[in-house]
């Protein structure tokens, strides 16, 4: 459908010069719908049938918020422009589907100049921006966490060791009830000399040396390892796209981050109730943004995406911050899990997020990774 005879309808004169016989409206790479003076849909671009997956046709016959939930803020956006007759911008709107399906963009509806009943609404998707955003912030949980891992190793861990000498010493020459202290001095010691081995992970700021691997082969050994240990009485289901290209990543690393994010969903459906939720690890290739890794003018995209999802409570009121060190909505949590698999997906040049739904209650993590080079 051209845009022309709308504009003709608005007012307006078909223009002098000669344009392509295409249409306009479709081009337009953002989401755009333009509404009668009845409040229904007259036109939907390809872009806004995407966002709204559904097709002009069917956003005429059922309205074009038909696929939003009831009490949509977009909804009320657009019926208080369309009543004051003024243009409204709502930047960041979360834009909920019916289904559980969410979004976020920047929302401008602005009634027609010469036709005020007529109005127009654009999308302005932020997943870029985010994508983005959430990049930096990660970078910087990286390298916070480096800089306190490099001090505790060093302040800490060699006194540590002249500690545990000395209690080895006292318990040569000390009677059964000594010797049980000793050891259990020993045994503390030891204890915080681990924690600290986790932490100078952190302090490896080398390259990571990459290679192509197989996702699915690093996940398959993720699922063993998790169902033969912490996930054992836990249901872990697997959707995966089998034509995924190779990634480009290290192997150990990748291990190390999913297993992970395994433990970390299968200890937050242990502690909602039981083991009777599930665990469902999927891939998939997606056109994804194409980001500037750290350090570097190279733009990256990363399309390969591999998501986590659990039936578990969530991260609640720490989920902005649950990439940093030391941050846990785990009582007994220590905050390092998430902030290494942070460190180690910006390392491979990709980007770690976080997603929370309620129809159905579910959480995703979602890595999303560079194609290893042909």
């Amino acid at each position: 459908m051209s845009v022309f005879p709308l504009l003709r309808r608005a007012g307006k004169a078909k223009p002098t010069v000669e344009l392509p016989p295409v249409d306009l409206l479709a081009t337009l790479p953002i989401p755009v719908i333009v509404l009668g003076p009845d409040g229904g849909l007259a036109l939907a671009n390809a872009a806004a049938e995407t966002l709204l997956n559904a097709s002009q046709a069917s956003l005429i016959e059922r309205g074009w918020s038909s696929g939003l939930i009831p009490g949509s803020s977009l909804v009320a956006f657009v019926a208080d422009a369309r009543g004051h007759g003024g243009p409204i911008t709502a930047f960041d709107t979360e834009l909920a589907f019916i289904g559980g399906r969410t979004a976020r963009a920047d929302v401008f509806i602005t009634p027609l100049a010469d036709a005020p009943d007529w109005t127009t609404v654009c999308f302005q998707a932020r997943p870029a921006a985010t994508l983005v955003d959430r990049q930096l912030v990660h970078q910087g949980a990286a390298r916070s966490a480096i800089g306190v891992a490099a001090m505790l190793a060093h302040e800490i861990k060699n006194p540590l060791s002249g500690i545990r000498g000395a209690a080895q010493l006292l318990a040569a020459n000390a009677d059964p009830e000594a010797r049980e202290l000793t050891e259990l001095i020993r045994d503390e010691v030891d204890r915080v000399a681990a924690l600290i081995d986790r932490m100078e992970g952190f302090t490896d700021t080398r390259p990571v040396a990459k290679a192509a691997e197989n996702i699915h082969s690093v996940l398959g050994h993720v699922r063993r390892v998790a169902e033969s240990g912490f996930a054992s009485g836990i249901m872990i289901r697997e959707r995966y796209d089998p034509s995924l290209p190779a990634v480009a990543g290290n192997r150990d690393a990748l291990i190390q981050v999913f297993l992970n994010l395994v433990k970390n969903a299968a200890e937050a459906i242990v502690s909602a109730g039981g083991s009777a939720g599930e665990i469902t690890l999927t891939t998939a290739y997606r056109h994804g943004v194409r980001v500037a890794t750290e350090g570097s003018g190279v733009r990256v995209s990363l399309p390969l995406e591999v998501c986590v999802i659990d039936t578990g409570a969530g991260a609640g009121d720490v989920a902005r911050h649950m990439f940093e060190p030391f941050v846990s909505s785990k009582r007994a949590g220590g905050g390092l899990g998430l902030a290494l698999v942070a460190k180690i997906v910006s390392d491979h040049g990709g980007i770690v997020e976080y997603e929370r739904s309620t129809d159905p209650p579910r959480t995703v993590l979602r890595v999303l990774l560079p194609m290893a080079p042909a």
